[in-house]
């Protein structure tokens, strides 16, 4: 027999002891089968909201999804039509954004701002047209103020593209960056000359699509300006 260690503990177990002879026949009965139902049903609720939050959250994910699939093929505003002319949006954008960062790269150049220079314009012409598949012009912009001072190949997502760059007598640099669009642009009402404006980005850009072709025209001078040099260019490669 193990002695208690002290009179509090010896206290505690008589209680203790005392507690459980006046309720024996309490503690020795069978739990009441209402209170089992009752906790069955407890625990079957328990189980049956855990498994709506479950398939709740589910279905949620599920039905965000789709829209986000729906709205990015654009169904909600126009079906796969809508869908294409965003795509050949976004794909004239990147061409545009393309042409600013080439600019933004060789502008700044003094020794080596073109491949080949102007006094070759001839073997320029030539080697760039065959690179990128078709005849290409260079425009004569002196009547602007601006003069050629040569061209460099570039690459491109359908293909080689071409910058031609010019000065003006403030060393002031416009460039005209061409080259093949994707289908995606060619295909979807983006074969337009209509001009069009790009003030973000590196550099201010006037832009056009035509026959697949894309131009963009770019430098840090007033919009008006621009526009006038754009229209010269367009008069004289068609």
């Amino acid at each position: 027999m193990t002695l208690p260690r002290n009179p509090t503990e010896a206290t505690d177990q008589a209680l203790d002891t005392a507690l459980r002879d006046l309720h024996r026949e309490v503690l020795a009965e069978s739990v009441p089968q209402a209170m089992l139902d009752a906790a069955r049903r407890l625990e079957n609720l328990q189980q049956q909201s855990a498994r709506t939050r479950h398939w709740g959250g589910m279905a949620a994910g599920v039905v965000l999804a789709f829209s986000v699939g729906w709205l990015s093929h654009g169904q909600v505003s126009g079906g796969a039509d809508t869908f294409a002319s965003r795509q050949a949006g976004a794909s004239v954008h990147e061409f545009v954004r393309q042409a600013g960062f080439a600019y933004a790269v060789y502008m700044p150049e003094k020794r080596h701002p073109v491949e080949v220079a102007a006094p070759e314009q001839e073997h320029l012409v030539q080697w760039l047209s065959k690179r990128l598949g078709r005849p290409l012009k260079i425009p004569r912009l002196e009547a602007q103020g601006f003069e050629l001072v040569g061209g460099r190949l570039l690459p491109g997502e359908a293909g080689a593209r071409a910058q031609f760059m010019f000065q003006n007598s403030q060393s002031q640099r416009i460039t005209l960056y061409l080259g093949a669009m994707d289908k995606t642009a060619s295909s979807a009402g983006t074969d337009s000359t209509q001009f069009r404006f790009e003030p973000d980005g590196p550099v201010p850009s006037f832009y056009w699509v035509e026959q697949g072709f894309g131009y963009a025209l770019s430098g840090p001078i007033s919009k008006a300006t621009l526009m006038a040099l754009a229209d010269a260019v367009y008069g004289q490669i068609h």
